[in-house]
């Protein structure tokens, strides 16, 4: 573990895969805006049967960089800690030793974000179970909200909804995207080609909100949504036969029996 020692107020973004960025884009801007370091920290390497861990950190760092965020601040702690694109779930408690002790080397966080609870990716819910866990031992449920990058609710066949929070997950904060950085955006998130085939079903969709929508939407995270099922019907991750419902509740029902 790095010895980390940050003075200043901190904005700490915790993401499972590079290019889940995309879902926050404004928000680090706003973040930056108040004087707070920008901190990232992905918790899988991402490597894919296309791309290496290396190349999907470069496009990262790429687009954080163009963002403000100083690479010194980013850190791929799903690679040295051998944390396989999808296998989250097998890491728990692993993951959640690293990022206690990052956290902690932060004195003074003022704001967290962490992927949705909405069914969308194994991986997201798993991360958003382990962050709103360490955020309530160390007090901090308050400053973590949550945001939404896909899922599948009231969706037919292999269709997504992306960046649309769950009713279920609480009130929506709402800020309004700037037209300039609107296109700013797009462009970014044209900076991933090695997931090109993933973005050319995304980006579409993207264009669409961005001009129809156009807003950061965030929510507050709660302890008690972890025991319940996203939302009704097929989750995404469960359409795709990636994982399932029952799975992800015994995971982490047998991490939080260990944890306690």
């Amino acid at each position: 573990m790095d010895n980390f020692s940050h003075p200043k107020p901190v904005a700490l973004f915790i993401f499972a895969h590079q290019d889940d960025e995309f879902g926050v884009f404004q928000k680090i801007i706003d973040e930056q805006r108040l004087g707070r370091q920008v901190c990232c920290a992905y918790l899988t390497d991402g490597a894919t049967v296309r791309s290496s861990s290396y190349r999907r950190n470069c496009e990262s760092v790429f687009v954080l960089s163009k963002l403000g965020v100083q690479e010194a601040d980013i850190f791929f702690s799903g690679q040295s800690l051998g944390i396989t694109d999808s296998s989250l779930y097998e890491h728990i408690e692993t993951a959640a030793n690293w990022l206690r002790d990052w956290i902690s080397s932060y004195p003074q966080v003022l704001s967290l974000y962490v992927p949705a609870w909405e069914g969308g990716h194994h991986d997201h819910d798993v991360l958003h179970a382990i962050v709103a866990t360490i955020s309530d031992q160390k007090g901090l449920m308050i400053s973590l909200k949550q945001f939404s990058l896909y899922n599948a609710n009231r969706c037919f066949g292999p269709f997504f909804r992306i960046l649309s929070p769950l009713k279920a997950n609480g009130l929506v904060e709402e800020t309004r995207i700037p037209i300039r950085h609107r296109f700013r955006f797009l462009f970014y998130c044209l900076c991933y080609p090695s997931q090109k085939n993933t973005w050319i079903g995304l980006f579409p969709f993207v264009i669409l909100y961005y001009f129809f929508n156009g807003k950061q939407n965030l929510q507050s995270t709660s302890l008690n949504r972890l025991s319940c099922r996203p939302h009704e019907g097929e989750l995404y991750y469960e359409k795709r036969g990636f994982y399932t419902w029952q799975k992800m509740e015994a995971c982490l029902s047998i991490w939080r029996y260990s944890d306690s």
